[in-house]
């Protein structure tokens, strides 16, 4: 029994759900939404938000990026948030290291003082007769 041959190269499997894009969003634009949603009255303000197929929380992101924004067109906070935050980061690793530094120095000096103590007690000990191992009963 012979089975018949099928070309699967003629036939493709297209997908009936396109992969999803990103929508982008020119800072034009952006503020031209912003403006007429801060200009729409109380009750059309949804109205603007759904004609456009936004959200309330990307309205808000956008308002606060363009109330952050410099001269340049650069948002200060994404600008300064990597060199202000290494800054910080080596800032603390700077103050723990020279609290670290203080209690080694501390710890090696007690250390030192307890050698010394127990060469002392030790030979007062010898001068005085008593042994150092206690005696049990």
């Amino acid at each position: 029994m012979s089975s018949p041959t099928t070309t699967t190269s003629s036939v493709q499997a297209v997908d009936p759900a396109a992969k999803p894009t990103r929508r982008t969003f020119t800072n034009e634009y952006r503020n031209k939404i912003i403006d007429e949603y801060a200009q729409a009255p109380h009750g059309e303000k949804s109205a603007v938000l759904r004609r456009e197929g936004l959200y309330q929380s990307q309205l808000r992101e956008w308002v606060q990026a363009r109330k952050g924004k410099d001269p340049g067109g650069r948002s200060s906070r994404s600008r300064e948030s990597g060199g202000d935050a290494a800054r910080r980061e080596n800032e603390r690793l700077t103050r723990e290291n020279a609290r670290l530094a203080k209690q080694l120095t501390q710890t090696e000096a007690a250390l030192e003082i307890m050698g010394k103590l127990h060469v002392l007690l030790e030979s007062v000990s010898e001068s005085t007769g008593t042994s150092t191992s206690p005696k049990k009963p």
